[in-house]
């Protein structure tokens, strides 16, 4: 006997077999006649929905366009220093972190608020001194004298781009607090973990000249920053042009947000997307091997340079509206993202001259 499915009640009823298209049967539950159909004697099928779309990501020329209007409107801000702007728009495209180089007065600080008020992200400073505490960055647990319950007041680290000025003259064990956030996107206080909005861009700074009072970045923190750059003193039509700008205000104080974090986020998602070819990635883990067994350097590179290579590479391959990374553009980003993550032998500490030297000397080695 098959089954039907009463049009009025919607019970199931037994009809014979060879029960003719065309014919009656009267339910046995509300005595109503059905009309019995082709498919109306099959057995009822479950509910078919249509399958659901992938959702569509931003293309690398959607990318592409987000990036220089981000770029224009950052360099409203920072003059000529083009390449450094689309290196650090690059860092938050491959959500990456940022660490600049250089003396005072070049504009390190006008950089990451541009880029943060440019995406529309929620900006934070934190200026490191040598007393400066971890809960100073991460926050504080505080008890209510009235009703007794604790609230966790969240420090300066929760924000979505975060300036950390003079890294160097924080302490290490302040430092030490800043490697969950840039590793991992959270901050454990306590028993409890909470999670960073994103996107989530650590930008620090160092001065290079003046060491006293100051703690060198050990190998693990600088490791965790996927590039590292200088910005360097303005040509002198620039800073003309500069000052001429800035003649009755700063163009910070009216700077206007042209994307969303949102629109960084797809941004990000389509960097990761974006084409790597089995060449570019034996490219990039050769000159990061070459990095451990040159016989000038203590300390070679980490598997973390190899995904951050190839990664930044990404990022810059989508600005430029392409959709396969090149040998060249891997090349072209290896000194930036190696030289800060190894160790020269016989110098102190991370010399940025002489590292530099042998990257350069690796790649013009190992062939693409």
């Amino acid at each position: 006997m098959a089954k039907h499915i009463c049009q009025h009640c919607n019970r199931r009823f037994e009809i014979p077999d060879d029960a003719p298209e065309g014919t009656e049967a009267i339910c046995p539950f509300c005595s109503k006649k059905n009309l019995l159909g082709r498919n109306e004697t099959a057995k009822p099928q479950g509910l078919k929905l249509p399958p659901l779309a992938p959702s569509k990501g931003l293309s690398s020329q959607e990318v592409s366009e987000i990036a220089r209007d981000l770029i224009a409107n950052i360099e409203k801000v920072i003059v000529g220093k083009h390449e450094q702007v689309v290196l650090a728009v690059a860092t938050l495209f491959a959500e990456g972190h940022l660490v600049v180089e250089d003396v005072p007065g070049v504009a390190k600080t006008m950089l990451a608020r541009a880029l943060a008020q440019s995406a529309g992200c929620t900006f934070k400073r934190i200026q490191c001194t040598p007393d400066l505490q971890p809960s100073d960055i991460l926050g504080e647990t505080f008890v209510d004298a009235e009703s007794g319950r604790s609230e966790f007041r969240s420090g300066p680290l929760f924000a979505q781009i975060v300036l950390v000025d003079e890294i160097n003259r924080a302490s290490p064990r302040t430092q030490a607090a800043l490697l969950e956030a840039m590793g991992e996107g959270m901050i454990t206080k306590g028993r409890i973990t909470y999670d960073l909005e994103r996107p989530f861009m650590v930008m620090a700074t160092q001065n290079p000249i003046e060491q006293e009072g100051t703690f060198r970045l050990p190998e693990a923190q600088l490791d965790r920053f996927l590039i590292r750059l200088t910005l360097g003193y303005p040509a002198l039509a620039d800073e003309k042009q500069m000052c001429e700008r800035f003649q009755l205000r700063h163009p910070i104080e009216t700077l206007k947000s042209v994307t969303t974090p949102d629109r960084v986020l797809a941004c990000q998602q389509a960097v990761r997307e974006v084409q790597v070819s089995s060449a570019a990635c034996d490219y990039a883990l050769a000159l990061v091997s070459a990095t451990r067994n040159h016989p000038t350097l203590l300390l070679g590179a980490s598997p973390r340079a190899s995904l951050g290579l190839l990664r930044i590479s990404q990022a810059l391959t989508a600005i430029q509206g392409k959709d396969a990374v090149s040998l060249e553009q891997v090349k072209g980003m290896a000194q930036l993202v190696l030289a800060h993550r190894v160790i020269v032998r016989g110098e102190r500490g991370h010399s940025m001259a002489g590292a530099a030297a042998v990257i350069q000397e690796i790649i013009e080695r190992v062939p693409a």
